[in-house]
């Protein structure tokens, strides 16, 4: 077990971590094969890096014949957060994607409809929230890439059809086989009230052990409520499971539940809009930045410009996070959802 790890080492983990391209994954996989300390107890996971560089490295240089076995897909994380959809055949994902995004995705009563990523958004308030639909997962079968389109996911939807007979063993199935391609649905989220907590952290150990490992914070959604299940039942689904996951009953049909379930993810994933302001100039309140809670100032200076979070001095923020309006702040200020932010860099 890794031990005795370098801040640098730990510093591109937590990048890596947080990338959002192949690109950006590769270049911190090298620096943590760079960093890491060379002894027997990091073997391992030395290999595990060599084996994800020359996975990423096959998948951004061009096919060339008798390569790669297969095909690759990821989709570009866009607007405010990127959430997958995952199920069982037959569960409804698609005719749900269809009625949140409205997305001309495949809808058919065969299994395996979906064959490939599909993306849409989700308008939000005044944002919008990316809702990726994946081809099902079952005991006998689940496509070997979505691993890799699953690595830039912020959260996901575990969609269910509680009609079916086989629902808790469907289920079961796709929890498992996720858990093997080290992809864990986490029952709770860090940021929704009513008792869901944020997950205990992880020993250092732990975190170091399995720096690959896929934790998204899941909804379970019980589609086709239209067919009116028992209202127990999804109560019933998470106690024979033996999760405690946010749960919500949906129909495409009726609308029951869409809202809710826009509103949930909006909370949980702690999305924060933060609207910037020119010095001398109104706020543009139509096209906000959007960070997460606890972020600060600096966060949303690097989203305006990467010049500007470099030479920056001081904000005034209007909002919930000041204390009165306008209130001159520095870069490790957090900001609060609505605030308008101001920033003063040494250019300006």
């Amino acid at each position: 077990m890794p031990t005795n790890v370098t801040a640098d080492y730990k510093k591109a983990e937590q990048a890596f971590r947080e990338a959002r391209s192949n690109r950006e994954r590769l270049d911190c996989l090298r620096e943590m094969l760079r960093t890491i300390p060379k002894h027997k107890g990091t073997e391992h996971l030395q290999a595990e890096i060599k084996t994800r560089i020359k996975q990423l490295n096959e998948e951004l240089a061009a096919p060339k014949k008798g390569g790669r076995k297969g095909p690759s897909y990821t989709v570009r994380p866009e607007g405010a957060a990127q959430i997958a959809m995952l199920g069982p055949p037959n569960a409804g994902k698609s005719s749900l994607h269809t009625k949140l995004t409205g997305s001309h995705t495949d809808v058919g009563p065969y299994p395996y409809t979906t064959k490939l990523p599909v993306p849409g958004m989700i308008p939000c308030h005044d944002i919008n929230l990316q809702l990726v639909d994946l081809p099902p997962v079952s005991r006998d079968f689940m496509e070997p890439w979505i691993v890799n389109t699953l690595q830039p996911a912020d959260a996901a939807l575990l969609v269910v059809d509680l009609n079916e007979p086989e629902c808790v063993d469907h289920v079961a199935a796709v929890r498992e086989r996720l858990a093997e391609r080290q992809i864990v649905l986490e029952e709770h989220w860090p940021w929704l009230e009513g008792g869901i907590v944020a997950s205990a952290p992880a020993e250092e150990d732990e975190i170091l052990d399995d720096p690959f490992l896929i934790r998204l914070p899941t909804v379970l959604v019980a589609s086709k409520c239209d067919l009116d299940p028992h209202p127990g039942e999804l109560d019933a689904l998470e106690e024979l499971l033996g999760v405690d996951y946010p749960a919500i009953a949906t129909s495409v049909k009726t609308g029951q539940g869409l809202e809710e379930l826009i509103e949930l993810l909006f909370k949980g994933l702690g999305i924060v809009r933060v609207y910037s302001k020119i010095p001398g100039k109104s706020a543009d309140t139509e096209r906000p930045f959007t960070v997460r809670r606890g972020d600060t100032v600096i966060d949303v200076a690097k989203l305006v410009h990467k010049d500007i979070a470099a030479t920056l001095r001081f904000a005034r923020v209007w909002g919930e996070s000041g204390q009165f309006e306008g209130q001159q702040v520095g870069p490790d200020h957090p900001v609060a959802d609505g605030d308008i932010v101001e920033l003063h860099s040494s250019a300006t």
